[in-house]
């Protein structure tokens, strides 16, 4: 028996069965050479295959709104014009021109800050491999042959590998790369299956047929464990599932210690459809709604109509509050269709609310969004990346404008709408008590602000072990914020993943925060947690934690 040990899990379970070890098909691009004469049939090759490509899609978004935004990427203007460009600019044949653009859009998604938007660049790898396919003439399902049930072992899986997949036959996924929020990530979470993702050498330690133990709450893998093992896991396994499953019928509860503290419990998400699944595991509130996903998918800036409809769609499905971040988008995270000044260091350069406060008109579109949904549900309004009160008057000054726009216009808005502000910098650490006497509410971004604060760039592998959330440093200004919030009479919630850890929740707790926002897969657990705990005992524990 082989032994594999992981650190992080994407979706909690335990599986055991068989390996099915999905083979990957080479798509390098053919090296055949182009005449003058030809390259315009070259040109010509590629059009044909996204139109074939966007047949394939329209029939994959029916049942799966994944390929809805596939579809969008493919028929980018921008993407279509950088293939065309290689082709004639540089003679090269239709694949090698995809290729290339392929690497390019790729790097610039890899390389965002964002660990949700750096995984997007497995979508654009999926979208160039499904053109790829379609230019090579390759049509080939990678899991012909599974007529039982499996546990999937990959390099890589991505949307529209899974679409093939019969998902009656998968008892848990475990692939070589990828992250946890990946697509097969967040695809587990949904269904309820194992995964572990980012285990590396697997491919070098399992064969097709060997017998696999995969404990994805303990982060451990079994190749080829003997009888005894297998029936030693197969009862944690069913005791396991009820656990899971009373976790999400005790869901519908609030998160009320065990001597009557309440807190809230909210979800980040990123899109509509995220929003729709939330009802299924009891969650009333959003804490984080990344409205830039809005401008990611579009080929435009999103008109105010079309974002109104979007956070109007989000907000009737709710009962609590649904606090929706204004745009955080610049240097690092870019759009397809405005072109974004070369930064040396884009972390620490024009995005977020430096944008918006230059793109004035930009900026007034969202607002005025966001105020027309506030009718149809509890709206919030949250500024990203202040560092500075002006800039955040500057901001809520923008927004008593619209708020004046549409008085005008017999426009109706909740007047009394709440608008607060990310703590994710050291700036605003420092100036939270100025800060809170400016705003309804506070939400720390623990991703950024650990990143900031111990000038560690956690998607540099180098010095990615030095980026810890527990750091004194962390702790001492989450405290501070807690605090200055309080002694000004507003919520201070977080947004960050260190928002789910099991192993925070106490110490988050006790140091008096009011609001835990996080993936919707990790609330039921989370929740429980907050329900186990007394909060004089969870006071006293912070207490003591930070006196170490």
């Amino acid at each position: 028996m082989k032994e594999i040990r992981v650190s992080r899990t994407a979706s909690r379970g335990i599986a055991i069965g068989k390996a099915f070890i999905v083979e990957k098909i080479s798509l390098e691009p053919d090296s055949y050479n182009v005449s003058q004469e030809d390259l315009k049939n070259e040109t010509q090759k590629y059009d044909e295959a996204v139109s074939e490509a966007v047949r394939q899609l329209e029939l994959l978004a029916e049942d799966n709104d994944i390929f809805g935004a596939h579809l969008e990427i493919v028929m980018d203007a921008v993407l279509t014009q950088g293939v065309h460009d290689k082709i004639l600019q540089q003679s090269i044949n239709v694949q090698r021109a995809l290729k290339e653009t392929a690497v390019e859009w790729i790097s610039m998604f890899e390389a965002m800050e964002d660990e949700y938007m750096r995984e997007r660049a497995a979508d654009i790898k999926d979208i160039c491999d499904r053109l790829m396919r379609i230019l090579k003439g390759i049509d080939h399902n990678p899991f012909d042959g599974i007529n039982e049930p499996v546990i999937i072992v990959a390099e890589d899986l991505a949307p529209s590998d899974t679409a093939n997949l019969n998902l009656k036959y998968v008892l848990g996924f475990i692939t070589q790369e990828g992250g946890i929020t990946s697509h097969v990530s967040i695809m587990a979470k949904n269904i309820g299956l194992p995964a572990l993702v980012g285990v590396k050498g697997i491919l070098d330690s399992v064969r097709a047929e060997d017998m696999i133990i995969m404990d994805a709450k303990a982060g451990q893998i079994l190749i080829n464990p003997e009888k005894s093992v297998i029936l030693k896991y197969m009862k944690q396994k069913k005791v396991f599932d009820q656990a899971e499953a009373e976790l999400v019928r005790k869901s519908r509860f609030p998160a009320v210690t065990s001597d009557g503290h309440e807190v809230s419990v909210y979800a980040n998400i990123g899109s509509v459809e995220e929003a729709d699944a939330l009802a299924a595991l009891h969650i009333k509130g959003v804490g984080l709604l990344r409205s830039e996903f809005l401008y990611m998918e579009s080929k435009h800036f999103p008109t105010e109509d079309e974002q109104f409809e979007a956070y109007k769609a989000i907000a009737c499905q709710l009962e609590e509050e649904v606090t929706i971040r204004t745009l955080d988008i610049g240097g690092d995270k870019t759009l397809s269709y405005f072109e974004f000044e070369h930064e040396e260091n884009p972390y620490l350069g024009w995005r977020a609310i430096r944008i918006s406060l230059e793109m004035k008109e930009m900026f007034r579109a969202q607002i005025r969004a966001l105020l027309r949904a506030s009718i149809f549900g509890p709206v919030r309004i949250m500024f990203p990346m202040i560092i500075a009160v002006e800039e955040l008057r500057e901001a809520r000054g923008l927004v008593e404008e619209c708020k004046k726009e549409l008085r005008a216009e017999d426009i109706p808005f909740n007047e009394n709408i709440q608008v607060g502000m990310m703590i994710e910098t050291p700036a605003s650490v420092m100036c939270a008590e100025e800060f809170a006497k400016e705003v309804d509410f506070f939400s720390i971004g623990t991703n950024d602000l650990t990143q900031y604060m111990l000038a560690v760039d956690r998607g540099n592998k180098k010095v990615a072990p030095l980026y810890n959330s527990f750091h004194p440093a962390v702790i001492k200004s989450i405290q501070k914020v807690i605090e200055a919030g309080h002694a000004n009479g507003i919520k201070v919630g977080m947004c960050g993943e260190f928002a789910s850890d099991e192993q925070a929740v106490k110490l988050l707790l006790g140091m008096g925060l009011d609001e835990f926002s996080m993936s919707a897969a990790s609330i039921p657990l989370i929740k429980d947690l907050i329900r186990s705990y007394s909060y004089q005992d969870a006071k006293q524990y912070a207490d003591t934690y930070r006196c170490r």
